[in-house]
């Protein structure tokens, strides 16, 4: 089993950045592939971005061009830059990791982003 732990989720003004980080133990293993979804009150969970062991990443088009994915495969660790930040962004922020392609998923507590004035 998996344990992720999300951090560097708060408040921030319209415009400004954030830094998210999950960091992953219980394996040895470098994660197949790591991902950040989205819940916004009231809405489905969406994905975000997610980055493979090879580095193909993958974005939703409502963050291409302002979030950027990358991860620290030796620390199993996967980052969201978030730029630009919009109060569209404004939800909880889940890590989730499949340790093999045809794995588990396992998911992390979540971390709150607040894009507001």
């Amino acid at each position: 089993q998996v344990q992720l732990v999300e951090s560097g989720g708060g408040l921030v003004q319209p415009g400004g950045s954030l830094r998210l980080s999950c960091a992953a133990s219980g394996t040895r293993s470098t994660i197949y592939v790591m991902a950040w979804h989205r819940q916004a009150p009231g809405k489905q969970r969406e994905v975000v971005a997610s980055m493979t062991k090879s580095g193909t990443s993958n974005y939703a088009d409502s963050v291409k061009g302002r979030f950027t994915i990358s991860r620290d495969f030796a620390e199993n660790t996967v980052y969201l830059q978030m730029n630009n930040l919009r109060p569209e962004d404004t939800a909880d922020y889940y890590c989730k990791a499949r340790v093999t392609p045809l794995g588990a998923e396992n998911w992390g507590k979540g971390t709150l982003v607040t894009v507001s004035s």
